[in-house]
């Protein structure tokens, strides 16, 4: 298979994930203002949401550029992570609705941290597709953030139940660390051509 049918699939997806989570924001019965003040813990939700879903399908894109044989492997890594993200919505919904509980802060963390963990499952069957001197391999380095996003999961899962605004402010941080668009793959790229 030839990588431009994953990344079309994969783009395919993550739309679709995007369109589910949106129709979780139902329409105000008033045409008042003040109708719209018991949805912004869904916007709230949601906006975090699409951020991190913007941030997924940034470096997925950037992965998959990395890519020169797609192998069964690389397909089932990449389902991986598509299912973790697909389960985005629900987390999504479920938070807002019951205004951040604890209980819905740390469900959502812990589908962060799955997706988290599948991106990192499909980065390194990448590399062991195309070897340790391939172009992910060596734009990936140490790899700092990848690191240390599922560590500061797994603080804000049980954080959630001491506050919720520390477990949000952790996503909403990490986030923020990957929302700068993580140019290693783009400068190793260039490097090479």
């Amino acid at each position: 298979m030839k990588k431009g049918r994953l990344e079309a699939f994969s783009d395919g997806v993550l739309a679709i994930i995007i369109t589910i989570m949106v129709l979780e924001l139902k329409t105000p019965h008033s045409a008042d203002f003040s109708a719209l003040i018991p949805l912004i813990p869904v916007f709230l939700s949601y906006l975090i949401s699409f951020v991190y879903l913007g941030i997924y399908w940034n470096n997925h894109h950037h992965l998959i550029n990395t890519v020169e044989r797609v192998s069964g492997g690389i397909l089932w890594a990449n389902l991986h992570l598509l299912f973790w993200l697909s389960l985005i919505p629900f987390v999504t919904a479920w938070m807002g609705e019951n205004h951040f509980a604890p209980q819905t802060l740390a469900l959502y963390g812990l589908i962060l941290l799955m997706c988290a963990i599948a991106y990192f499952i499909l980065q390194r069957t990448i590399i062991h597709q195309h070897g340790n001197n391939s172009t992910l391999a060596l734009a990936l380095g140490t790899d700092f953030k990848g690191k240390l996003s599922p560590l500061l999961y797994l603080i804000a899962i049980p954080a959630a139940f001491l506050s919720e605004w520390i477990s949000g402010a952790i996503y909403v941080g990490v986030a923020l660390l990957w929302l700068v668009p993580d140019k290693r793959i783009e400068k190793r790229l260039k490097k090479e051509e």
